[in-house]
């Protein structure tokens, strides 16, 4: 987890996705509270390429901190309070 959170970017991503709704343009018929947002939507925000915004998003999930969904052709990205919960309340046990 430490080391998916030591990148800007995915920091930023994480921090996007608290509140989608500011910070990205829905996608067509798509809560992105519930569902979340696709990888172009993030790809454009940070102004990279769809390879590194996907690793970065992997990266992400791979440490929990994200989940994803597939709807037909496009993966959505939200985050998972649940483990972010969990990892802030060791971090005040722990500090």
């Amino acid at each position: 987890m430490f080391k998916a959170l030591s990148n800007e970017s995915r920091l930023q991503i994480l921090q996007w996705l608290k509140e989608p709704e500011k910070h990205f343009v829905p996608h067509e018929g798509v809560d992105m509270r519930e569902i979340g947002v696709c990888v172009s939507q993030v790809t454009d925000k940070l102004n990279m390429t769809q390879s590194t915004a996907s690793q970065y998003l992997s990266i992400l999930q791979r440490a929990g901190l994200i989940q994803t969904e597939r709807i037909g052709k496009y993966t959505y990205y939200k985050r998972n309070e649940e483990k972010i919960s969990e990892l802030a309340d060791f971090l005040n046990q722990k500090l």
